[in-house]
């Protein structure tokens, strides 16, 4: 295994730019409450992902990795202490690294504010089919170890599929945006959803609708059996603090409205 990545992400050059994270919720419709929330990369002067990402190129991308993950724990750890709160982070699965060393960030960050391991879930997707899956179950393996969840993202986009889900059978699934879209008014995605779903628990593995936006797919999805929601129904990610959400309870619950307050 090549030793670039591992080399990548210590000391040297500081990043040639700044970048901060936004929270976007993930609730339980079974609790009725937020179960966690997802980091994603912005701009400190109101940037987008993709412009920050823009940035990110051979030559920095290990250091950037690392530095995402040691700044979202470190927010996390001032807006959300609470030992239930559950964060998660996405990470470049095809990027060169060994995983025991490379986590060591991770770990430190996440002992200097007092986060507990099973408090963080690692998201991985594939847009491009995986170089080395041998390596990224390795990758899974290290981070179980640890106590860590792991996710496939967009789940049902690209290569993130059924060969995914057989070949390293993660805690959860997140479930791609443009599979859920309309499915209210779609049998088709109704039934592909729902045995993806059905699939899904039979391995033991907890699904996520996300990219949720009216209230039609989310009872369509909750009557499918889902209970992990996120998307601008719920709220829309908040930079450096926590959102506002708009809370559904359970299917015995009528819907209500419910706050998380901002961040002082």
């Amino acid at each position: 295994m090549s030793k670039v990545g591992c080399q990548g992400c210590k000391g040297g050059t500081p990043l040639p730019f700044a970048f901060t994270m936004a929270f976007h919720p993930i609730i339980d419709i079974r609790q009725g409450a937020v179960w966690g929330y997802e980091a994603l990369v912005r701009g400190t002067q109101g940037e987008g992902a993709a412009q920050i990402l823009g940035m990110v190129d051979a030559t920095n991308r290990y250091k950037f990795d690392q530095a995402c993950r040691v700044k979202a724990i470190e927010l996390a750890g001032a807006l959300f202490p609470d030992a239930e709160t559950r964060l998660s982070i996405n990470f470049m699965p095809n990027a060169v690294y060994e995983p025991a060393a490379c986590i060591r960030a991770t770990l430190e960050a996440a002992q200097r504010v007092g986060f507990q391991h099973r408090q963080i879930m690692f998201e991985f997707t594939e847009n491009e089919k995986m170089v080395d899956v041998d390596h990224v179950r390795r990758i899974i393996v290290e981070y179980r170890r640890h106590g860590f969840s792991t996710a496939i993202d967009d789940f049902g986009a690209g290569y993130a599929g059924l060969g995914l889900l057989a070949s390293f059978q993660p805690d959860f699934v997140k479930l791609d945006m443009d599979l859920l879209r309309g499915i209210d008014a779609s049998p088709a995605r109704r039934v592909i959803v729902a045995g993806v779903t059905q699939m899904a628990q039979a391995l033991g593995i907890s699904v996520i609708a996300e990219g949720v936006e009216t209230e039609a797919e989310f009872e369509t999805l909750r009557g499918i059996g889902i209970a992990l929601f996120q998307g601008y129904l719920f709220a829309k990610p908040a930079v450096a603090s926590l959102p506002t959400v708009r809370m559904f309870g359970s299917e015995r619950e009528p819907v209500l409205e419910a706050c998380v307050p901002q961040a002082a």
